[in-house]
């Protein structure tokens, strides 16, 4: 406790109502939350098991749980619930199943899962596949916007509406929960609404969930959305055993459903909630702040806030202007190039922030042809790849034979022939009958709909799947797994299919750290069934895309959305022009607010030093157009601006450095 400033201290010992930490960037938040869990098991005498803590990443949750387990013995943290909101609501779902309409088993749908969904139905009423694609990521934006408002079919089929794209939404929105339904899936959306549904509805399940949780712990709360919001208050009850973290400053998640001004509701709802600021950050230097600070006082406040910090005032923010994208990226790479050279640093220290992911593309070639490496955040995800799909596919099939959408993936992979045709009118005699696609393949009626040959594959398909079921309900559930992939022989199938035996070889090796992964889980929790590690895998699959390792000497290429919750010694913030930062659709909505917390978020990450950079014109949509400096430049303080033009040369000795930095990869090259 010693170690934290005055305010920490006081946000750590306040139990006596609700409490408000209003959290600058770099203020120590997750400091103030660990230290506040450790207080409350060994000074207020708190059980650990009725304590919960919760944010959005898993990331965010394992470095908590971490330093929980460096304050307290781990003896005195047994039970302690650090978790995402998801998997909280994971939890509760799991324990209320036969309420929810759900069975053991249920599959987590992601985004690819849901869209296959969604296209089906569309199809019932849409022929072109086209006008289908497009309008499934329409209504797909839609139905995710109404479960955050925990907003239900039956509730919008109430409101009357003349605008036929909404009836048109709320009935595909209807279609689609009822499949889920008997899919025995949920959604990620799902995974916070369902159990605010049911607290809703079932006093007695919520009075049982708050004996479980007598203190609550929210991180990041400018980041909820309305269910999540509804959930929080749910759980706490009359109680005053709530602490949120939160920084309305750093709001920059509005259009994925997050509403900053829960933050003000909270005085609403908890007429004595206390409110504490952290203002000190340990981050950044004086003039950083400084220009943060200028930049957001733009922005309208509830709750007003200044940061400062006693690290030195700093070096001048540099803005580099150019001719065009090119030449941006060939400024920005040397520049960087030059300074890590000269003052003899790791490459880990730098971050190339872009407000869109296409601003990447010129920054990575200008890297390579250096031959500096760097980390692209945002780039492929694991669990998007084709083999891992199969798998986890083929592992939700088994936990949940109703999972038609994992059937209808692995069926014919590898190939048993069992064609398209055998699949549509096997999909015909589902719809008749009202019956999964699995459990429909034992029907002695589909003699009548099937040639012998195809339902004699279906058979062996069904009681294949069906002896590895009675074996995870037996055995160790990564023998089973491992049975899965010899008897599949998936790696000759890998290898067959791929162009290549180098492309072979790494999505065989892709399975393995897959397989390698379970293993983990299950050491971690050696009570879990597979059904456990199915659903925890599915989870950390929607949960941390973009949450890459970034371990390594490099320097990172990242949204400045992505950039959230890090921070480097040195930053450059490029594209810093109107249409881009602030972005084109936010000044065409009015969004302003949003894209200059964007720019405020981004600016705290840099510790040391900060550049910007902007062009002059700049290709869109096929041609070059002149380019205006973004507004948030003009809002800087103009004193701590040092601006250098493009057809200004380097510097000498960053010249000199460059050329230095050369050398050595050549020198590299010819060993």
């Amino acid at each position: 406790m010693s170690e934290l400033n005055p305010r920490q201290q006081q946000a750590v010992k306040h139990i006596d109502s609700p409490l408000l930490v209003l959290a600058g960037a770099g203020s120590g938040k997750t400091r103030v939350i660990t230290n506040k869990i450790a207080y409350l098991i060994q000074e207020c005498g708190r059980k650990a098991h009725t304590i919960a803590s919760v944010t959005f990443t898993n990331k965010a949750a394992r470095e908590m749980k971490e330093r929980v387990g460096q304050l307290i013995p781990k003896a005195q943290t047994r039970g302690l619930r650090v978790s995402t909101f998801h998997t909280l609501g994971l939890n509760i779902i799991k324990s209320e199943l036969k309420l929810l309409g759900r069975k053991n088993g249920f599959s987590i749908f992601d985004t690819h899962d849901s869209q296959s969904l969604l296209k089906e139905l569309l199809r019932q009423s849409l022929k072109d596949e086209e006008l289908i694609k497009e309008q499934c990521d329409v209504t797909a934006r839609q139905i995710s916007n109404w479960k955050n408002d925990c907003l239900t079919p039956q509730q919008l089929i109430r409101k009357s509406s003349i605008d036929p794209a909404f009836s048109f939404n709320v009935k595909i929105y209807e279609q689609y929960t009822h499949h889920l339904k008997t899919y025995n899936a949920v959604d990620f959306d799902d995974l916070i609404m369902l159990p605010v549904l049911l607290f809703s509805h079932y006093p007695d399940v919520l009075a049982k969930w708050q004996r479980k949780i007598h203190y609550l712990l929210v991180d990041e709360y400018q980041d909820t959305n309305t269910t999540q919001y509804q959930l929080v208050k749910l759980l706490v009850g009359d109680r005053k055993s709530l602490t949120v973290v939160g920084d309305d400053d750093q709001s920059i998640y509005c259009w994925r459903g997050a509403k900053p001004e829960n933050l003000t509701l909270l005085e609403k709802d908890f007429p004595d909630l206390k409110v504490i600021k952290l203002e000190q950050n340990y981050r950044s230097t004086k003039l950083i702040l400084n220009a943060a600070n200028t930049l957001i006082a733009n922005n309208p406040h509830v709750f007003e806030k200044v940061l400062w910090s006693d690290l030195g005032y700093g070096e001048s923010i540099r803005v580099l202007r150019v001719l065009d994208e090119h030449k941006e990226a060939e400024r920005v790479v040397s520049a960087l190039i030059a300074h890590h050279f000269r003052y003899k640093k790791s490459y880990a220290d730098y971050a190339i922030l872009y407000r869109g992911n296409h601003q990447s593309r010129l920054f990575e070639k200008q890297l390579r042809e250096q031959e500096v490496p760097y980390f692209l955040s945002g780039g492929t995800s694991f669990f998007s790849y084709t083999e891992i799909r199969d798998m986890l596919s083929y592992l939700r099939l088994l936990v949940n034979p109703d999972d038609d959408n994992a059937f209808l993936r692995i069926i014919n992979t590898p190939r048993r022939q069992i064609g398209s045709t055998t699949i549509e009118k096997l999909s015909q005699y589902c719809s008749q009958t009202n019956t999964g696609l699995l459990a429909a393949c034992q029907h002695f009626a589909l003699h009548e709909y099937l040639p012998e040959k195809a339902v004699q594959r279906l058979r062996e398909f069904y009681a294949w799947l069906e002896r590895l079921q009675y074996k995870a309900a037996e055995e160790n559930p990564i023998k089973v797994v491992e049975q899965l992939i010899t008897d599949i022989d998936y790696d000759s199938w890998l290898f067959e299919t791929s162009n290549n035996e180098k492309q072979a070889e790494k999505r065989v090796e892709n399975v393995n750290e897959l397989v390698e992964w379970l293993k983990r889980l299950y050491d971690n929790e050696p009570e879990g069934s597979l059904d456990d590690l199915v659903s925890k895998m599915i989870l950390m699959d929607i949960m941390e895309r973009n949450e890459e390792d970034m371990e390594g000497n490099h320097v990172a290429l990242m949204t400045l959305h992505a950039s959230k919750g890090l921070e480097f010694p040195y930053v450059y913030i490029v594209g810093m022009e109107e249409e881009l930062l602030p972005h084109r659709t936010s000044i065409e909505e009015d969004n302003i607010e949003e894209e200059r917390r964007l720019c405020y978020v981004g600016i705290t990450r840099a510790q040391k030093e900060l550049t910007f950079s902007l062009t002059s014109k700049r290709r869109r949509y096929g041609e070059m157009v002149d380019c205006e400096p973004s507004r948030f430049l003009a809002e800087l303080p103009e004193e701590d601006l040092q601006w250098i033009e493009g057809k200004q040369k380097l510097e000498g000795t960053e010249r000199k450095e460059f050329g230095r930095a050369s050398m050595a990869g050549i020198r590299d090259i010819l060993g």
